[in-house]
């Protein structure tokens, strides 16, 4: 296949691309800058210059493409409802686009959503929310299905963990635990978190580009997560800090953004992820990868 990948030049996509072309298909990665342009070519796909963010620049490439995976987002933080708005509206485009084609559209959503609906309930694939920030873009590529787009949504665990990692939740829970002088969790930090490694997230996106069926929901996760406790003592045992409770009321000053979401019980399913594609975690797990060095080199 020819396939178009939004955010191919960051973390995840630094594993999607490779995974496509080894796999045989033909990848152009979609890049609104220079330094993202050199770092798909570097990774042996074709560029075309757009942002994701004005659809007009790369709908072409949409429409010329035979599968799609849209892996960029805002995530900075500053305005969380107006970044999953502006996702909707991409999505969206894309689907507009690719109505009555059959080609498949991947995009990303999170597991964290389930949390914040249902605390402690273990999240199945199946489990739908009626709307929301991201939920909302979940649900309408899912109603794409029905307009003749092979559509399928990652759920991603918070913790997409890797030597490609460089910027998301547990590289910050590191900064943080570095910059407190504690490995901190909420209450006895028995909430749980779901994780997976970032070439396995990579081959869920690529085996559901090439086979999911219309419609599906899909879950990147390695297991059904581990306790907060224990991904900070191991963040606090590498960094030499102690391991400490941090009180609710000062979430938000010791954990900054991430305040509001260290406290959710996440446990998270991938039976039917597994039995629909025929996927297996193969690669290191969370607790393991935490152990090495990679996660600790001062940049």
């Amino acid at each position: 296949m020819r396939v178009l990948v939004t955010g191919a030049s960051g973390h995840i996509g630094s594993a999607v691309v490779p995974d496509l072309l080894q796999a045989g298909h033909q990848v152009v990665g979609l890049a609104r800058n220079d330094a993202a342009a050199e770092r798909i070519a570097a990774r042996g796909a074709e560029v075309h210059r757009g942002d994701v963010f004005d659809p007009d620049s790369y709908l072409d490439a949409v429409a010329a493409a035979d599968g799609v995976i849209h892996l960029a987002y805002d995530h900075s933080f500053t305005d969380m409802a107006a970044a999953a708005a502006e996702d909707l509206r991409v999505v969206r485009a894309m689907g507009e686009r690719l109505a009555g084609t059959g080609k498949p559209l991947v995009a990303t959503t999170g597991t964290l959503m389930l949390a914040m609906r249902a605390p402690g309930v273990l999240g199945l694939e199946e489990h739908a929310l009626p709307g929301g920030p991201r939920i909302d873009t979940e649900n309408a590529l899912v109603a794409l299905a029905e307009r003749g787009v092979r559509t399928s949504v990652v759920r991603l665990a918070p913790l997409i963990h890797s030597d490609l990692d460089h910027h998301g939740f547990g590289p910050t829970l590191i900064r943080v635990a570095r910059e407190k002088g504690v490995a901190g969790y909420l209450g006895d930090g028995a909430n749980r978190w779901p994780a997976l490694n970032t070439r396995d997230a990579a081959r869920i996106y690529r085996l559901a580009l090439e086979s999911a069926p219309g419609g599906t929901r899909l879950h990147g996760v390695e297991s059904e997560g581990y306790t907060f406790r224990e991904i900070a003592e191991t963040i606090g045992k590498r960094l030499g800090v102690p391991t400490a409770s941090i009180p609710a009321d000062e979430a938000a000053a010791h954990f900054g953004f991430l305040g509001g979401l260290v406290g959710l019980d996440n446990p998270t399913s991938n039976e039917f992820t597994r039995k629909t594609l025929g996927w297996e975690p193969e690669h290191v797990g969370l607790i393991e990868d935490l152990e090495q060095d990679h996660y600790f080199v001062e940049q």
